[in-house]
C-alpha cells in the first residue's frame, strides 16, 4: 500500500504537469497530521535530485494543501531546474518530509546529519535549510557549511542562529 502523503504529492505533480490543474488536497483523517512544514523532494530514476521545495512551518490551513502546493512548486519552480516535463513523470521518485518543530541549538556539535536537519538564520533575514539524512552528507560540520553556502552566509563573519529539526519521512 502506498503512503497517502506521497500519493497525494505524486497525483498533484502529475495533474499539474499533464493538465495545468490542481488536485483536491484531501487526506484520510487518520493520516493527516496537524499543520507542519513540508518538503517535497523529486528524484530522477537514476537517483539524482530533480526538484525540492518546501516550507519550514505550516503556511497553509491543512497538511494536504501544504503537500499539494509544495509538490507542484518542487516540480515547476525549483530555481535549480527547468519545470518538470511530462516525459519525466515515468520513474520519478517522490519523497515527502514532514518537519517537526525546530529547536534552537548552541552549536554545530549538537547536530547529527543522519537524524536532524539544520536551519541557519542570520539577523538580516537570510536563511537556509538542509534536510537530514542526505546522501553524501556525513558530518555535522559539512552539513552546517553546505547550509550556509545555500544562503550566502559566511560562518566566520556573519552572526547567525542555528536550529535543528527532525522529520517524518514518507517515500
Amino acid at each position: 500500500m502506498s503512503d497517502p502523503l506521497v500519493e497525494l504529492a505524486r497525483n498533484a505533480i502529475e495533474k499539474w504537469v499533464r493538465e495545468g490543474a490542481e488536485v483536491a488536497a484531501e487526506l484520510p483523517a487518520e493520516v493527516a497530521p496537524k499543520g507542519a512544514g513540508v518538503f517535497v523532494s523529486l528524484h530522477s530514476p537514476d537517483g539524482s535530485l530533480r526538484g525540492c521545495l518546501g516550507t519550514i512551518a505550516a503556511a497553509k490551513p491543512t497538511i494536504g494543501e501544504e503537500v499539494v502546493g509544495n509538490a507542484v512548486a518542487a516540480a515547476t519552480r525549483d530555481p535549480r531546474f527547468p519545470p518538470l516535463a511530462e516525459w519525466e513523470l515515468e520513474g520519478l521518485r517522490v519523497k515527502v518530509d514532514v518537519l517537526h518543530p525546530p529547536e534552537e541549538i548552541a552549536g554545530v556539535e549538537e547536530l547529527d546529519p543522519k537524524r536532524y536537519g539544520v536551519i541557519v538564520r542570520t539577523e538580516d533575514g537570510r536563511q537556509a535549510l538542509l534536510l537530514p539524512d542526505l546522501e553524501g552528507v556525513e558530518e555535522a560540520q559539512q552539513q552546517f557549511r553546505l547550509t550556509c553556502r545555500k544562503a550566502g552566509i559566511h560562518p566566520e563573519r556573519d552572526r547567525y542562529r542555528l536550529y535543528r529539526f527532525a522529520v517524518t519521512r514518507h517515500d
